[in-house]
């Protein structure tokens, strides 16, 4: 008797799912290349110009820090802001980071044009604002006020450093420690205190919207609806629900991804109908993948995680 043998549908689907995180392994060091390498098309000019101001703004505050700890009231040097942000440009895990935020950015607007779908107060937030349950309200005010702000930067191409995760945020800061070049270590100490003392994650606009998503339990399958929910809850129940890294579900939307994007929705339990209309949404020139709606949502998920789901004869 033959147990745990993946039918020829599990292998297709695992070898498409195979091609599209050899993709994602690419990205990282194919963007940093980019990002050094200013006329290049492979990624959109657009994407690119938003991953650079992030980076230089990201710069630009580090060295704003250690020159209000110098006393100094000079303007930031170009030139060191520059280098600075190219130097930030050559961390993986920062470069993955600007570029997935510049992803579901570039989509909300988009799907703000074709479908009307508000990137800040959308009828689920809406909901959720309205709620008789205090904590709820408050938290969905809260998070709306920070989705506000997200896409007021994005407009700038800014990213405050407080909205970065913990291990970015960290990551940032040694990379700027390294470039100080002859500033004293008691300076760099003075901005990195202050830079330590006024980030807290759990007030990002990310940490927000994690904390909102898990006070919804069983409701979040509510914002498994674009239209209902918004880009910036649509991505982090997906992500929540499929357990994998926010990051990753905003990826999925790139039309490269359409196998796990669609793995994804059903891993959250969307039903072949509901798959196929948030996936009109976000690629309206392309079909879903029809044999994913015919697995069950533990075998997406068993997918998802690099395993095939357990089959007993």
């Amino acid at each position: 008797m033959d147990t745990e043998k993946p039918t020829q549908a599990d292998k297709a689907l695992r070898q498409e799912l195979a091609r599209g995180d050899l993709a994602l392994a690419g990205v990282a060091p194919v963007l940093s290349h980019l990002l050094a390498s200013p006329g290049q098309s492979l990624v959109s000019e657009d994407v690119l110009a938003r991953m650079r101001g992030m980076l230089g703004d990201i710069a630009r505050q580090l060295l704003l820090a250690e020159a209000q700890a110098g006393g100094e009231a000079r303007a930031i040097d170009p030139d060191r802001q520059g280098q600075l942000a190219s130097r930030l440009a050559t961390s993986s895990i920062l470069v993955s980071h600007v570029y997935a935020i510049a992803m579901e950015s570039q989509l909300g607007e988009t799907l703000e044009r074709s479908a009307a779908i508000d990137q800040v107060l959308t009828p689920l937030m809406q909901e959720l604002i309205a709620s008789q349950d205090e904590a709820t309200a408050e938290l969905a005010m809260v998070t709306m006020s920070a989705q506000a702000r997200f896409v007021q930067a994005q407009r700038r191409m800014d990213v405050p450093l407080g909205e970065l995760p913990a291990e970015l945020f960290l990551d940032a800061i040694s990379h700027w420690r390294a470039a100080a070049g002859k500033v004293e270590a008691e300076q760099l100490d003075r901005a990195e205190k202050a830079l330590r003392s006024s980030y807290d994650e759990s007030t990002s606009r990310l940490g927000l919207l994690t904390r909102l998503a898990g006070m919804m339990a069983g409701g979040a399958q509510a914002a498994l609806d674009l239209e209902h929910a918004g880009v910036a809850l649509f991505a982090t129940v997906l992500a929540r629900s499929s357990k994998q890294p926010r990051e990753l579900a905003i990826l999925s939307c790139h039309e490269r991804q359409t196998m796990r994007l669609a793995l994804a929705m059903r891993a959250a339990g969307l039903k072949r109908e509901q798959m196929i209309q948030q996936f009109a949404l976000i690629h309206r020139d392309l079909a879903l993948p029809g044999q994913v709606a015919e697995i069950a949502p533990d075998q997406a998920l068993a997918l998802l995680k690099g395993t095939a789901a357990e089959r007993a004869e």
